[in-house]
């Protein structure tokens, strides 16, 4: 169990500090049947605390390479979704040239396709705010299927298409579905991990998105190298996913319980530890979270961090291609530096807010965030005729260095600690959504104010946002350090 929890659950006998000891007070396991939520059976427990010690090894290895699987499982996955969607970002400047020779202008295809990007961001807002907290009553493994196969039939769909119309509809269709896909997988990680490893094994599962759009960012633009337009992008990004779609039908699991496995441990300090049943109503999971000022803190920092995040993730490939005038096989290629970086970012956060304890994830939410501000500005300073190709995208970089990482706990570990094994696809689902939300300003609005006021007006908007949430983290550190003083939730 992390130090921060273990201090701040004996710090105080609140009202949950029995549920802590009864953790550790476990005894031995019995062989009698215990009822499974999931299956709505009873089931065998395997005697993994009370049968000799070789045994237990034994059951300990096998639980260990289970959860190894479904790590593959889940992070190849959701890494397959990112192909699906870094594949608009890295075609649009052959998308632009495709709709100017048929008298488009530059200027009226970099909005369109913003809109389309847009509108894409808003359903993939409203999905998660209100389809992503159905994982926790038909399962999280039902969500990350529909995500993985929406992605696959709606990215086809684009590359078949010739019109804009076509375009935009199979574009919703795909983010829409997408975005139910990490409310499964967290809905699925809280039942297969205790509570204990919740930050390395988000952590990890948080590289999935990172690695694979930087991935599908190379490989597109090797491909473009080599002569492919822009459909053969959308039929190989629809490829990958179909592959993992068909080993996770085959190879994931909802929970360790149906491997005949103990019920993973959730946080005893969530929102819902009073009451571990299944939720009777959407109420009961959403009363407890929107009466929490951390949650919806937490909620106003996903909108500010997921702004920037959408911006870097949609028009790096043009701001490369218009502004520092790299090829459209180099800007697509190049682009793969945020995500690179941010998965750099996430192991770093990851390991040091281990080391920082209890606050240890606003305090480095709120330090990323005001560097990220720095870097913004650096970002703007920068012209194209003085500083050379390469300045630019050091600061690209940065940017995702400071950003990314912090902002990988917001859906994430933050989720599962409000949500627990009741509430955190619902959890996760809204502080995304509302982040989401937020994210539509990355299309329409970027593009626009990229016409009418250059990059530098871009990300000069984007260095005021980014302060004004580090603002934000700076409050949830003090309401983090109180509840650590009290042993309580986060009120």
């Amino acid at each position: 169990m992390p130090k921060d929890l273990a201090c701040s659950v004996d710090a105080a006998d609140g009202p949950f500090g029995h549920r802590l000891r009864a953790f550790r007070s476990q005894g031995s396991m019995t062989s009698r049947p215990e009822f499974d939520e999931e299956t709505r059976k009873f089931r065998p427990t395997k005697a993994i605390h009370g049968s000799d010690p070789p045994t237990r090894a034994r059951q300990g290895r096998s639980l260990r390479y289970r959860q190894a699987r479904i790590i593959v499982l889940l992070f190849g996955g959701y890494a397959a979704c990112y192909f699906c969607r870094a594949d608009l970002s890295v075609a649009t400047p052959l998308l632009v040239e495709e709709l100017g020779q048929r008298g488009v202008s530059h200027a009226d295809a970099i909005v369109r396709i913003g809109a389309i990007t847009s509108f894409g961001v808003l359903a993939y807002a409203l999905g998660k705010l209100f389809l992503g907290g159905l994982g926790d009553f038909w399962g999280g493994r039902v969500n990350f299927l529909i995500g993985l196969g929406g992605a696959t039939v709606f990215t086809l769909l684009f590359a078949s298409g010739a019109a804009l119309p076509l375009f935009t509809f199979a574009w919703l269709g795909n983010r829409l579905t997408q975005s139910i896909a990490w409310a499964g997988l967290i809905k699925v990680s809280s039942k297969w991990f205790d509570f204990s490893s919740y930050g390395t094994i988000i952590g990890i599962l948080s590289l999935s998105y990172l690695i694979g759009d930087a991935l599908a960012r190379q490989c597109m633009g090797v491909m473009i190298q080599h002569g492919f337009g822009w459909r053969a992008l959308f039929y190989f990004a629809a490829a990958v996913a179909g592959l993992m779609l068909v080993a996770n039908v085959l190879l994931l699991r909802e929970s360790r319980t149906q491997e005949g496995y103990d019920e993973a441990k959730p946080n005893p300090l969530n929102l819902f530890a009073a009451n571990e049943s299944r939720p009777v109503n959407v109420a009961a999971l959403l009363r407890p979270l929107l009466r929490s000022r951390a949650f919806v803190l937490v909620c106003v920092l996903s909108l500010g961090c997921t702004i920037i995040r959408e911006t870097f993730n949609t028009w790096t490939p043009v701001y490369l291609r218009d502004y520092l005038g790299y090829s459209m096989s180099n800007s697509a290629g190049m682009s793969a530096i945020f995500p690179a970086v941010g998965a750099v970012s996430v192991l770093a956060s990851g390991w040091l807010s281990d080391r920082l304890g209890v606050n240890g994830r606003s305090l480095i939410l709120f330090v990323g965030l005001a560097a990220t501000v720095a870097a913004l500005l650096a970002l703007m300073s920068m012209r194209s005729s003085s500083t050379g190709p390469l300045l630019p995208l050091v600061a690209i970089g940065a940017i995702a260095f400071f950003l990314l990482g912090p902002y990988s706990y917001l859906g994430g570990a933050f989720a599962l600690d409000f949500g627990g094994k009741q509430a955190g696809a619902v959890s996760s689902g809204i502080i995304d959504g509302v982040g989401y939300l937020g994210g539509v300003l990355a299309g329409d609005s970027v593009a626009r104010v990229s016409v009418a006021f250059g990059w530098q007006g871009v990300f000069l908007a984007l260095a005021a946002i980014s302060a004004l949430a580090a603002l934000g983290a700076g409050f949830l550190y003090a309401l983090n350090a109180r509840a650590a003083a009290t042993g309580h939730h986060l009120p």
